[in-house]
């Protein structure tokens, strides 16, 4: 028999929409019975074996209320507490050798044996602890490189190159008659003979490229962006160096529009083929109308070239499969002339503003010394 106050609760539970579906059954089940439904009426009506309806009935007539609600399962208690799991990921957070472990960096299982040494816990497998890890996307495994900038003028530098890519030159804009160029070199682009020729994909297979091979040398590729117009002059060479950069130079200068043009800004990073004041002097003595830029050190993330230099990595040096660096310098001059069919100017985003806001970031880091 069910009391009034049972009955609103169990047809408040059958009601309610956000009840989880095993608990609106069980109150059916409890409902159906009180008003003297046999049990297989009951079963037929919400689906479930006769059995169950049973059990519930059973299990109400014992316990009422409390009697719907699951029973403890059983099962292995657990081996860690959250206080643990939170002393681990503290662990990764560390450098190993600021705990005296001669590694470069954590891996799961170093981690376990330094959480059993240090007393964490007494014993985890590498298993438990990569799942605790993931679960804060915590991976101390690997690692990202970085470069702090020690250049003392670098903003004023870096905001001259961008100001050149808005086209603007000392707070005027540039006129028709001026022009903006992006230059350096990619060093040492070998020859890799394969043993045997590649080949190329095929049904259900990649392309196949024979991991053995023989050297045939290297050479360097110059390379001069047009930065507002996209077009890219290049030319290969054995090395780089003083006298390869002013080839590179000429054959850009003696070429119109530049060779007529009023001024030609010329950006450049700091290699040894044109660092310092010397070669802004060799540069200006050469070509009276053009005018050398430098970036920052250590900013040739600064320099547009470097995109087109990313594209012939891709699309040409890799996978490096050449008979000799005849065949490297035909397939780079090749690419040049079939990109400069489609040439246009790179989607640049990056301002001085975002450069502005890197700098604040930077500025507000605190850098500790290293531990003795």
């Amino acid at each position: 028999m069910l009391d009034a106050a049972e009955r609103v609760v169990l047809q408040a539970l059958a009601r309610r929409p956000t009840t989880s579906y095993r608990l609106v059954v069980r109150a059916r089940i409890v409902l159906a019975a009180a008003d003297g439904a046999s049990n297989t009426v009951i079963a037929a009506d919400q689906r479930v074996h006769v059995d169950t309806v049973r059990k519930w009935r059973v299990r109400f007539y014992q316990r009422r209320l409390d009697g719907l609600a699951d029973a403890p399962r059983p099962g292995r208690p657990r081996r860690f507490s959250d206080v643990q799991a939170a002393q681990v990921k503290a662990l990764a957070c560390e450098l190993p050798a600021e705990r005296g472990v001669p590694l470069s960096r954590w891996s799961a299982a170093d981690l376990a044996d330094e959480a059993v040494a240090a007393g964490v816990v007494e014993d985890i497998s590498a298993a438990t602890v990569t799942r605790w890890l993931a679960a804060d996307a915590i991976k101390p495994w690997r690692h990202r490189s970085w470069i702090f900038p020690r250049d003392p003028q670098f903003a004023v530098k870096a905001s001259r190159v961008l100001d050149l890519y808005a086209r603007i030159w000392d707070g005027s804009p540039l006129g028709g008659g001026e022009f903006v160029i992006s230059a350096d070199e990619k060093t040492s682009i070998q020859a890799r003979c394969r043993c045997h020729p590649s080949l190329p994909p095929g049904r259900s297979r990649l392309m196949r490229v024979e991991h053995e091979y023989e050297r045939g040398g290297a050479l360097a590729y110059l390379a001069a962006l047009d930065v507002h117009h996209g077009k890219v002059f290049g030319r290969c060479e054995p090395s780089t160096g003083l006298v390869p950069f002013a080839r590179l130079v000429e054959q850009v200068m003696t070429s119109q529009p530049y060779a007529s043009a009023d001024r030609v800004f010329w950006i450049v990073d700091n290699g040894s083929s044109h660092r310092g004041q010397a070669s802004i002097d060799r540069l200006t003595e050469a070509w009276p109308t053009a005018t050398l830029v430098h970036l920052p050190i250590h900013a040739s993330w600064l320099n547009q070239v470097e995109l087109y230099f990313s594209i012939v990595q891709r699309k040409v040096v890799t996978p490096n499969d050449f008979y000799d660096l005849a065949d490297v310098q035909d397939r780079l001059i090749a690419f040049q002339e079939h990109y400069n069919l489609g040439a246009r100017p790179f989607n640049w985003r990056y301002t001085k503003r975002d450069l502005d806001a890197l700098l604040k970031r930077l500025a507000a880091h605190e850098f500790l010394p290293a531990a003795a």
